[in-house]
């Protein structure tokens, strides 16, 4: 394969190459590493490289697996490879090496994958743009002037930008979905319980967190959920198994849905111009695909639920910051910290253990509320985000103005968090750009467990309007 034809291909296109003997993973992984160090130039994406680790899985033998000979990437941030950096885009953490691998780390090597580098988060995945101190802003391929959203960015730059078609992601209140919805790509957050943390833990931010990936086709993700699901060591709860592989999915009929147009968030935000437009579209699509439409909510205490988001986050990350101070023997100094990092541990220093438990409940009511308003519906339609991609600076956690900073990352992703704390599934799918040429994500949400209809509807969504061939300027 001429190496000017590596971006045609997804994941499983480059796979099967790999498999007639067309082209080597030593060619694909060169082919990665020329585009990934012109796209470091352009959007800053990566936080490391290590060509030298995959070249030695390659001739070390990589596994029978979907994957095998792709290139591919981890989020700087939980997924640890032995012998690579985790810093996690935080200064306390710089000079941190990981000594084990992740068990989702170990399932990517059984899938094939040949990891040649990490990619650039914000810190401690706290924001919905990938902007850190440590290692400077990352840029959207569609406009460098705006966000690549977050706290997956770098992996949304790297696959928009053609490096890889498929990375590593993670997402704790939209860190998956938003940075697809920014760089015109596809993001599924799986239901809680569905992927590995461990093997230290077995899930993040109190069950808000869940790992999977950004991708450029939806039958990627489809497979790399095959290849990396499933209960681990330890694990509180498992979620309910598909009757059939994802991969599997793609390309059933959906039926006919009953779609439920949820506009107003819970915390009370409205879609731009921007964004109503993109709805308008997504349901002119839908309903020209035979599906129902109603306006429709679940009943739920918005205000509350929206407090739960930044008090349960605050609280899970100082006990896992203090946890670190003690491992290595001094205290984290507000020199190593970002600005917002630092006031979110001083307020969950004064969050009572009662007021925690409260916020459990409010969780709890509010995943009953919506199973039972998907008892009348199939999937909710929202815009991932409730406006374009952001200039660079608006929600960084160093902001100017931290009020300011408040608004805008309660306001931009403003739907994403409900599916975090409800642990129900959720995608991202590219169905709208701006009169800007800015992509603007739409989500669709479903019962707990019940990817198997997102990757139906989705891969329906893809043939009817195709994205692959929709490529950014950078």
């Amino acid at each position: 394969m001429p190496m000017n034809d590596y971006e045609r291909y997804d994941a499983l296109g480059l796979a099967d190459l790999v498999r007639r003997k067309e082209v080597s993973p030593l060619e694909l992984l060169d082919a990665a590493m020329t585009r990934a160090e012109a796209a470091q130039k352009r959007v800053n994406c990566f936080s490391a490289l290590f060509p030298e680790m995959a070249r030695a899985q390659i001739a070390a033998g990589l596994p029978e697996g979907p994957f095998r000979g792709v290139p591919f990437a981890l989020k700087d941030l939980g997924a640890a490879l032995k012998g690579a950096p985790l810093t996690q885009g935080s200064r306390a953490y710089k000079d941190y090496v990981a000594d084990y691998d992740a068990t989702l780390t170990t399932r990517y090597k059984k899938a094939g994958l040949a990891i040649f580098g990490q990619t650039t988060t914000p810190e401690f995945g706290g924001t919905t743009t990938t902007e850190s101190i440590l290692f400077g802003d990352t840029l959207n391929p569609w406009n460098t002037t705006r966000i690549a959203g977050g706290s997956s960015g770098g992996a949304a730059a790297a696959v928009a930008s053609g490096v890889i078609p498929i990375a590593h992601a993670s997402d704790g209140g939209g860190s998956i979905r938003v940075p697809s919805a920014c760089c015109g790509l596809f993001g599924l957050k799986p239901s809680r319980g569905r992927m590995p943390m461990g093997p230290y833990r077995t899930e993040g931010w109190g069950g808000f967190s869940i790992n999977h990936a950004i991708s450029r086709s939806v039958r990627d993700s489809a497979a790399m959920l095959d290849a990396t699901h499933g209960i681990e060591t330890g694990s509180r709860y498992d979620a309910p198994q598909p009757e059939r592989p994802y991969l599997d999915e793609v390309g059933r009929d959906p039926g006919k849905l009953r779609v439920a147009l949820w506009r107003k968030s819970a915390n009370g935000t409205m879609p731009d111009a921007d964004a109503e437009a993109g709805l308008k579209r997504t349901v002119d699509l839908l309903l020209s695909l035979g599906h129902e439409v109603e306006e429709a909510a679940p009943d739920i205490d918005g205000p509350a639920l929206a407090a739960t988001l930044p008090a349960m986050v605050g609280a899970h990350m100082t006990a896992g910051l203090d946890m670190y101070a003690e491992q290595r023997g001094r205290p984290l100094g507000e020199d190593e910290l970002e600005a917002v990092t630092w006031a979110m541990m001083q307020n969950a220093r004064h969050t009572s253990g009662i007021a925690m438990a409260r916020n459990e409940v409010t969780i709890q009511l509010a995943a009953i509320a919506y199973a039972e308003f998907m008892k009348r519906y199939d999937v909710t339609l929202s815009p991932t985000i409730m406006r374009k991609p952001d200039p660079l600076g608006v929600l960084s956690l160093s902001p100017k103005d931290m009020r300011e900073f408040g608004r805008a990352i309660a306001t931009f992703p403003a739907h994403c968090a409900f599916y975090n704390q409800t642990g129900a599934p959720a995608m991202s799918v590219p169905l709208h750009w701006t009169d800007d040429g800015l992509p603007l994500g739409m989500m669709f949400g479903a019962a707990y467990g019940n990817e198997s209809l997102l990757y139906r509807l989705a891969r329906q969504l893809e043939q009817a309007r195709p994205w692959a061939d929709k490529r950014p300027p950078a």
